[in-house]
């Protein structure tokens, strides 16, 4: 694509994007049917569908990247999606949570405190397997993705187990919080399949077709990222960690507006900090693909990336904990706090480019 003009490489990004976007609704509303249907629940087959179905954008953009031999990319997106990502629940604090109170305090739980405490444990991991050396790999392998994909396995085991039960009072649930139990307006998605005649058999159609969107227009969105980073100047890392991720971020917007709206916070903050434990486990399929150790190429940007998206998430850790109920500018604190802790980020982001 590096030959096409600018105009048309952003129309054909913007195309991409929306693709995600539609496609990546549709993976959401079909897991939550196919969830329900077939029993998944809170199991871990169900854990580890929903979180595939909601990062396979992030998945082809890695594969292509690994492919073409891109690792740049391919960290700059997982690391900086994460940080974009957490940032979404700041608009969704804004724009989707009503009443005079903010998201953390609607969604408080300390289930979700462990999501957050196993997102910052796979980030640990990230940091410390860019430090090993390069010439660290065997069968495709190396250190740091298997231990990445283990501890992500072992968290999933863990939540399942908590979600069931907590030795806490009130199972680890704070007073004041939805009334609802988490998940319930997945139990809605899959009754407005029914009255609509959808069956289990177009579900799992529509969810592979769009599936196969997401794919191809990741790929799509990938390549001419590329080449515009490369139009304007800008380096794949960066744009990989900022547009590029944002643009994959789309369908977790859309999503999480739909279940805050419907009053389940939980399930909102859940997709959110579930998706950013997952994309770590990415790079072992980068590794895979590629053949090279890619965490110990990690450059300091996407160190920096690391440090961003575990900052963010303790903040959130905070907030559910404390339970701000005052709203600023529209949001709780803690969503205000994440706001500017970001845009300081992407400008010292810059500035470690540029130096």
């Amino acid at each position: 694509m590096a030959g096409l003009s600018l105009w048309v490489l952003l129309v054909i990004f913007a195309a991409a994007a929306a693709a995600i976007w539609v496609a990546g609704v549709q993976l959401s509303n079909q897991t939550d049917v196919l969830s329900v249907r077939l029993h998944l629940g809170s199991a871990l087959g169900g854990l580890i569908l929903l979180a595939i179905a909601t990062n396979l954008p992030e998945a082809a953009i890695v594969a292509s990247a690994a492919l073409s031999g891109n690792v740049g990319v391919a960290v700059g997106n997982i690391l900086g999606g994460i940080a974009i990502q957490t940032v979404v629940l700041v608009a969704l604090d804004a724009f989707g949570v009503r009443g005079r109170h903010p998201l953390t305090y609607r969604a408080a739980s300390l289930v979700l405190v462990l999501e957050a405490a196993l997102v910052v444990a796979v980030l640990a991991v990230v940091i410390a397997g860019s430090q090993l050396p390069a010439s660290l790999i065997a069968f495709r392998l190396t250190p740091g993705p298997v231990l990445i994909a283990i501890l992500w396995v072992a968290g999933l085991l863990l939540l399942q187990r908590a979600g069931k039960s907590l030795p806490w009072h009130e199972a680890g649930e704070a007073p004041g919080n939805q009334e609802p139990p988490r998940g319930h307006s997945q139990q809605q998605n899959e009754k407005q399949a029914t009255s609509k005649g959808i069956s289990t058999a177009r579900s799992a159609t529509i969810f592979g077709l769009a599936a196969l969107v997401t794919l191809a227009a990741g790929v799509v969105l990938e390549r001419s990222g590329d080449a515009i980073a490369e139009h304007i100047g800008l380096s794949g890392v960066l744009f990989g960690a900022t547009i590029l991720a944002a643009a994959t971020s789309l369908p977790e917007l859309s999503t999480g507006l739909t279940s805050v709206r419907n009053g389940d916070y939980q399930l909102a903050m859940s997709d959110i900090f579930g998706g950013n434990a997952f994309l770590p486990v990415l790079f072992l399929m980068a590794t895979l693909l590629s053949g090279k150790a890619v965490l110990p190429q990690a450059q300091n940007t996407d160190i920096y990336l690391t440090a961003l998206g575990i900052l963010l998430t303790l903040v959130y850790a905070a907030g559910l904990l404390f339970r701000p109920q005052r709203r600023i500018a529209g949001m709780g604190i803690d969503s205000l706090v994440v706001l500017v802790l970001y845009a300081i980020g992407v400008a010292g982001l810059f500035a470690i480019a540029g130096g």
